[in-house]
């Protein structure tokens, strides 16, 4: 079980900022940005490489979702990223597909 099934599931707390019964988002505990929260699908999807295209509907909602979320965080005007790790190389830590919000701050490029 991963650690995001785990917060899911309720076994480790988590700051919440959106749950529906598709998507839970909740506040990164090692926030690389004044606002850094992580959308996760509810069914596990290991990493964006192994996705099918009968997730592609939930691919979506993962991206609307941040989008919603941005906007009631106050992030429309001044901007956000949307962030999906996937493999070592890419930066995955949790082999459980999720889309980093992160905002609240300049963000630069190349991302490093």
């Amino acid at each position: 079980m991963t650690l995001f099934e785990k917060i899911i599931s309720r076994e480790i707390p988590a700051k919440i900022a959106f749950e529906d019964e598709e998507v839970l988002a909740f506040h990164d505990i090692n926030p690389q940005a004044p606002v850094h929260v992580l959308v996760v699908p509810k069914r596990v999807i290991p990493r964006i490489a192994e996705a099918q295209p009968p997730d592609g509907t939930l691919l979506g909602r993962l991206l609307l979702t941040a989008k919603q979320i941005a906007a009631d965080l106050g992030l429309n005007e001044s901007g956000f990223r949307l962030v999906i790790n996937s493999g070592r190389n890419g930066g995955e830590t949790v082999p459980h597909l999720h889309v980093h919000l992160l905002g609240g701050r300049p963000m630069h490029w190349p991302p490093g």
